[in-house]
């Protein structure tokens, strides 16, 4: 494999013979008379390595997983890889831990680029517009889901250079985004994909909102990236009280953008202030008729997504004074700092990068196992970091300064019906907290050990972790009223410890979809509620039937999508995952509008669970999922994973 280019030539001068033999030793293929047959038809189509022209495959599932392990553990003690590697084989292979498309597809090959989630932040100039673009194309062809923020870029009809001409607005350059989004098909793993994310203060915000709806023409409509709306409470204050909201320019409000992310009292102040200036260009809308339009979008389209920057940046892994949040990913779920890039080179800028990977809720049976999982997966993921290559130098430098990783969950829902819990009758509420408790403690507890062994991370006095600060202490507070859950675990001596070591990675936790990583575990994807007992999923390799895990066991205790009334208890249970979550989760609102009075989902309702989102503290929400009255039991992979699967895990 390694002389015909297919695996990586480390292989071969990073172990023995001998020690070869004895990985070989370690692996059990009977392990793949577990996989499903949809899950086998997953392996085939993403995962395995082949020859995409011809269809060839040149490995087992097997194979894979120890392949990875070798890779990852390849830098580690001799006296102590071989066992980190059984180890780490025998979490995977046995499906306890998930890991994401481009690990499972690229680790052990000659491609070494393997984070899921690039974050990539755009300035206000044409020079930083195109190394923009040209960093998009870098990472869309190398396996990477892309988050754009492109909230910086003035309005239609701003000045430039002091008037000499007048800028044509932000949408000719979205489509030059766009166009870097799909100029490339990633060799065939799957398709190129981003979410753009803009205020909603933004004086084209009217025009901007519309982009993914059907209506229209080509020229005002860029349909081909999914877009994130950002929000503070000074807008939802708005919309409570019944008043306007002033649209500006971000060139013409000197200092407001940054407020926005960094400093809420400072944001207030000077939106008011430039308010009362008269002088300033604006438009002036309603907050209802502003909300409404979105909530409609976000509705028709599905793919309009919410980003709360305030609860971003109050309830972070980071200072927002040093190291603000302005921008979510792909997926709505990864809450990392970057810095707008002026050229590609350029090392003052910053990409996030973040690095996945998910327990699976459903293999574990008692929280303690979560220990040993969190230490495997964290010395993994963080291996990861430095035996990747980075085609920019202002990824390479974010990540080696903050070495953020993101694990999260798969599962979720056999996990409720195993312990007769239910998403919408609050049974649940205590047994996520103590899951989530449990994850969040373990994989911080990993972190602190491995900064003993190998350092912090250099960038660790940017975290609010630095200053002894946990997620713990900064949830809202909202979140008691429904769950009185007591902590279980000695925080106090963990943060002692986090004070006195600092951690290796920056941020450890997200909850990310999920969906085709889950189906090759055969659960159920991320922390949603299955549509229905047998999913039916096309994908490219067509047709494929997954069933809920013990579906003859627990057929009772499943709550299926469309049988939960409303978005409440859900959206509880995500607040209560976000009190614990250093980064954000990818949530999903869903409606039926058959069991609505009119037949149709009232905008009312729209508003109350995305104000309910906000008070429970839930940071970002994904998808809107409406019921359209196809079997329930149908699902197409291509609707559902992360547009067209650039943010899978």
């Amino acid at each position: 494999m390694v002389e015909t280019g297919k695996y990586d030539k480390h292989l071969l001068e990073d172990y023995t013979t001998e020690e070869l033999n004895i990985l070989d030793s370690y692996i059990d293929h009977w392990r793949d008379m577990n996989f499903s047959y949809a899950a086998v038809k997953q392996l085939e189509g993403k995962y395995l390595v082949q020859n995409r022209v011809t269809g060839e495959i040149y490995e087992s599932a097997q194979f894979l997983y120890i392949m990875i392990a070798a890779c990852l553990f390849a830098k580690y003690p001799k006296e102590t890889r071989l066992d980190y590697i059984r180890r780490f084989y025998d979490a995977v292979s046995l499906f306890k831990v998930s890991l994401p498309t481009p690990i499972m597809s690229g680790v052990r090959t000659p491609t070494r680029q393997f984070s899921s989630c690039v974050l990539i932040e755009c300035d206000d100039s044409l020079d930083s517009i195109n190394a923009t673009s040209s960093a998009i194309v870098r990472y869309v062809s190398q396996r990477a889901g892309i988050g754009i923020n492109a909230g910086r870029i003035r309005a239609l009809g701003s000045p430039i250079r002091e008037g000499e001409a007048f800028h044509t607005g932000c949408i000719p350059f979205y489509k030059y985004f766009q166009t870097a989004v799909k100029c490339c098909s990633q060799g065939g793993v799957r398709g190129g994909a981003a979410t753009l994310f803009y205020p909603i203060w933004h004086r084209e915000v009217e025009s901007l909102l519309v982009l993914k709806n059907n209506r229209g023409v080509e020229e005002n409509r860029v349909r081909h990236m999914d877009y994130g709306v950002q929000i503070n409470k000074l807008m939802y204050s708005r919309l409570i009280k019944g008043g306007n909201i002033s649209l500006f320019s971000p060139s013409d409000v000197p200092g407001l953008y940054d407020a926005f992310f960094a400093d809420q009292e400072e944001f207030e102040r000077l939106y008011t202030q430039y308010e009362q200036d008269s002088a300033i260009p604006r438009e002036t809308v309603k907050a209802v008729e502003l909300f409404s339009l979105m909530m409609q979008e976000r509705a028709s389209t599905g793919r309009i997504y919410i980003q709360n920057v305030d609860h971003c940046n109050t309830h972070s892994a980071f200072d927002p004074a040093v190291a603000p949040i302005r921008q979510s990913n792909l997926c709505l779920e990864i809450t990392l700092p970057t810095k707008p890039l002026n050229n590609v080179e350029d090392e003052n800028g910053e990409i996030a990068l973040c690095t996945l990977s998910a327990f699976n809720l459903g293999a574990i049976n008692e929280l303690d196992e979560l220990e040993e999982l969190a230490d495997l997966t964290i010395r993994a993921l963080d291996a990861l970091l430095d035996y990747q290559d980075y085609p920019l130098p202002a990824a390479r430098k974010a990540t080696m300064n903050r070495r953020t990783l993101g694990v999260g969950v798969i599962n979720y829902a056999y996990y409720l019906a195993k312990n007769a819990a239910r998403y919408s009758d609050g049974s649940a509420n205590a047994l996520t907290h103590k899951t989530f408790e449990a994850i969040q403690y373990y994989l911080l507890k990993a972190s602190v050990e491995l900064a003993k062994e190998q350092g912090a991370c250099p960038a660790f006095n940017e975290t609010t972790y630095a200053q002894g600060i946990l997620p713990i202490d900064t949830y809202k507070k909202d979140l008691d009223q429904i769950c009185e859950e007591p902590l279980h675990y000695d925080w106090e001596t963990l943060r002692q410890e986090i004070v006195e070591h600092g951690l290796r990675n920056s941020t450890l936790s997200a909850l990310m979809p999920s969906e085709t990583s889950s189906q090759i575990s055969n659960a159920t994807n991320g922390i949603e509620p299955p549509r229905g007992f047998v999913s039916i999923k096309a994908s490219k390799d067509g047709i494929l039937k997954q069933v809920v895990p013990e579906y003859h066991k627990y057929k009772d205790n499943y709550e299926l999508l469309w049988n939960i009334g409303s978005n409440d208890g859900y959206l509880q249970l995500v607040g209560i995952m976000q009190k614990f979550v250093d980064q954000a989760i990818s949530a999903n609102t869903n409606y039926d509008p058959s069991k609505m009075p009119s037949g149709k989902v009232p905008m009312k309702l729209l508003l109350k669970d995305l104000l309910s989102a906000y008070k429970l503290g839930v940071k970002t929400l994904y998808y809107h999922n409406t019921r359209d009255g196809a079997d329930d039991n149908q699902q197409d992979l291509a609707d559902d994973d992360c547009a067209g699967g650039a943010c899978k895990i």
